[in-house]
């Protein structure tokens, strides 16, 4: 299976939050003391909080559908700005809003380590 790469009809606005989720395993042994190791190989998983405002009612719609096809699911693969190489995300959380000014859309990426097969 190929993954489709996401290529919305504008850039993200200014704002991308980029807020790590990271597993750990942890003991607490009372006073205080705490032991962490990884929970797993992939245990920082990048976690992005996107939105577009101002949009027209086909770039929402392309953007919407888009991430409706996936499912919260599928994978796919996104190069966020600033970057050189894409990376693989799901989606599972976004929404969109009509604003005076047009369209809003927000969402969010979670990386995505599933291998292809």
């Amino acid at each position: 299976m190929s993954w489709e790469t996401f290529n919305p009809p504008v850039a993200p606005s200014s704002g991308t939050r980029n807020k790590p989720e990271i597993k750990l395993l942890k003991a607490d042994f009372g006073d205080g003391y705490t032991q962490s190791s990884p929970d797993a190989l992939n245990h920082v998983r990048r976690v992005l909080t996107l939105g577009w405002d101002c949009l027209l009612p086909w770039q929402k719609d392309e953007i919407v559908e888009f991430l409706e096809k996936r499912g919260g699911y599928e994978p796919f693969y996104y190069t966020p700005s600033n970057e050189d190489l894409p990376v693989k995300w799901t989606c599972e959380d976004w929404d969109d809003t009509r604003a005076n000014d047009g369209f809003k859309v927000s969402a969010v990426f979670r990386q995505d380590f599933t291998i292809q097969m």
